[in-house]
C-alpha cells in the first residue's frame, strides 16, 4: 500500500512505527488497530465489484489481493523502509520467490552475492535454474566484481548485507548504481539489518525483502515476508507474484503481530546492537575462539564500510573455534541459557551451525565456495541480561578450552 504520510516525514522511525497510518477516530476510538479476519469484501452494486476488479476503483474485494490489516502494516513498512510502497507476505521466501518470479524469464540472468541464505540459495540453484533462469554468483565486497559480470541477459542482482551467515557487507550504493547504469533490477534482503539500521533504498536499491519472521515480529511467534519498492514495482509483484504465482497471502491476524512487534522495533534493536557489540568483543578476547566476524569490531574485514551504511552493527555474530566442529558441537550442547535453534531477531538467543542446518541445502563443495565453513557457529542475541549470556557462553567456552588442554596433556 503507498504512504499517505508524506506530511509526516519528519517524525522519528518509532513514531512512523507506532502512529503511521491509523487514526483511532475511523475505529470507533479504538487505541489498537482492528483485525479484519475476512476473505472476501461485499460491494454496495454489481457495478461497483466490475469496477474494483478492472481496477478503475480502490478498494478491498479478496484478501489474497488486499486486507485493511495488511494494508496499515504495508504503509507501515514502506515508510520505514522509505519506499513508495510495501507488499505483505506469508513468509520470507514468499516475498523472495514472488518477487523474483516476477522480474525473471526464461533466458534471462540474475547476479547474486557467494553468499546467501541457504533456501535462497537452493530456490536460485534449484527453482529459477528449471525455468531457464541462468544463476551467476559474484564476490560483490569488490563492486567492480559486479560491473565485469554483467551481460545483455543480467536482468537482477541480488545481495544480502550482512549476508547469513558469515557477516560479509555489500556497498549498496556502489552496486546500485553499477546497476542502474545498465538498466538493471537491485534486490537486497534486508533481514539482518531492519530498516532502523540500513535503509538499501536511500542507497540507491530497487527493491528489499524481509523475512518479518525475524526482527521485525521479533517474538518467534510468526512466520511472514516483507518486499517494498516503487508503487509500480509492487503492484506488479502483488497482481502478478502473489495473487497468480505463489498464493503467498499473509494472514491479517499475523499483519497484526508484526506491527505490535514494529512498535518495539527502535528500542529491541538498540538492546539487541549493544549486547551484540560487548559480547563479540569478549568472544574475541577467548583463547577457545578462533574468528569473531562482526561489524562492530575494528578486527572486522569490512569495518569501515559497515560504519557508512549501518546506524549500529546488528544482533549477530558469526564466529569459529579452535578445534573445528567437533570442538563446536560439545561447546553448543554445554550451553544452557542460549538454545539450540534456527531462526534470528528473537527475544531468546539462538545458536545454530550452519553447515549443518540452515545451510544445509549446499553440498560441502559449495559451502567452500561460498565461504561457509564447516565450523562457523552463528548466533542471534537477545534481549535477555546481556551479562547472563555472556557467562552462559564463557562457561561452554571455558570447557571447550579446558577439553582442548586435557587432550594436548594426553598427548605429551
Amino acid at each position: 500500500m503507498k504512504s499517505n504520510n508524506d506530511n509526516k516525514t519528519d517524525l522519528g522511525f518509532a513514531t512512523r512505527a507506532i502512529h503511521d497510518g491509523y487514526d483511532p477516530s475511523t475505529s470507533e476510538g479504538a487505541l489498537v488497530p482492528p483485525v479484519y479476519m475476512t476473505s472476501t469484501f461485499t460491494f454496495e452494486t454489481a457495478e461497483q465489484g466490475a469496477a474494483m476488479f478492472s481496477g478503475e476503483e480502490q478498494g478491498h474485494f479478496y484478501s489474497r489481493i488486499s486486507n485493511p490489516t495488511l494494508s496499515l502494516l504495508e504503509l507501515r513498512m514502506a515508510s520505514l523502509e522509505g519506499a513508495e510502497a510495501a507488499m505483505a507476505t506469508a513468509s520470507g521466501m514468499g516475498a523472495i520467490t514472488s518477487t523474483l518470479w516476477t522480474l525473471l524469464e526464461q533466458g534471462d540472468e540474475i547476479l547474486v552475492d557467494k553468499t546467501l541464505y541457504g533456501c535462497t540459495f537452493s530456490f536460485f540453484q534449484h527453482g529459477l535454474t528449471k525455468f531457464g533462469v541462468s544463476i551467476k554468483h559474484v564476490d560483490m565486497r569488490r563492486p567492480e566484481n559486479v560491473r565485469e559480470a554483467i551481460n545483455e541477459k543480467t536482468k537482477v542482482i541480488y545481495f544480502e548485507t550482512p549476508a547469513n551467515p558469515n557477516m560479509r557487507l555489500v556497498e549498496i550504493g556502489a552496486v546500485a548504481q553499477i546497476a542502474k547504469e545498465n538498466d538493471i533490477i537491485t534486490v537486497v534482503d534486508n533481514t539482518y539489518a531492519t530498516p532502523y539500521l540500513t535503509r538499501p533504498i536511500s542507497w540507491g536499491a530497487d527493491i528489499v525483502v524481509h523475512s518479518a519472521t525475524k526482527y521485525l515480529g521479533g517474538h518467534g511467534d510468526l512466520v511472514a515476508g516483507i518486499v517494498a519498492g516503487s508503487q509500480e514495482m509492487i503492484d506488479r509483484i502483488r497482481l502478478e507474484g502473489v495473487k497468480d504465482m505463489t498464493g503467498a497471502v499473509m494472514a491479517p491476524l499475523t499483519a497484526f503481530q508484526i506491527m505490535r512487534g514494529l512498535k518495539t522495533l527502535e528500542i529491541r534493536m538498540d538492546r539487541h546492537c549493544s549486547s551484540a557489540q560487548m559480547i563479540a568483543k569478549q568472544l574475541e578476547d577467548h583463547p577457545a575462539v578462533k574468528k569473531v566476524y562482526y561489524p562492530g569490531l575494528e578486527s572486522f574485514e569490512q569495518y569501515g564500510l559497515a560504519k557508512r551504511q549501518m546506524s549500529k552493527p546488528g544482533g549477530m555474530i558469526a564466529f569459529e573455534l579452535e578445534g573445528g566442529i567437533s570442538t563446536g558441537t560439545r561447546f553448543m550442547n554445554d550451553l544452557k541459557l542460549v538454545k539450540r535453534a534456527v531462526s534470528l531477531g528473537d527475544v531468546d538467543t539462538l545458536i545454530q551451525h550452519p553447515a549443518s542446518m540452515t545451510h544445509s541445502t549446499y553440498t560441502p563443495e559449495e559451502r567452500a565456495e561460498h565461504d561457509i565453513s564447516d565450523s562457523l557457529m552463528r548466533i542471534s542475541i537477545g534481549l535477555e541480561t546481556p551479562e547472563d549470556i555472556m557467562a552462559d557462553l564463557k562457561s561452554a567456552l571455558d570447557n571447550v578450552t579446558l577439553d582442548n588442554d586435557n587432550k594436548e596433556t594426553k598427548v605429551a
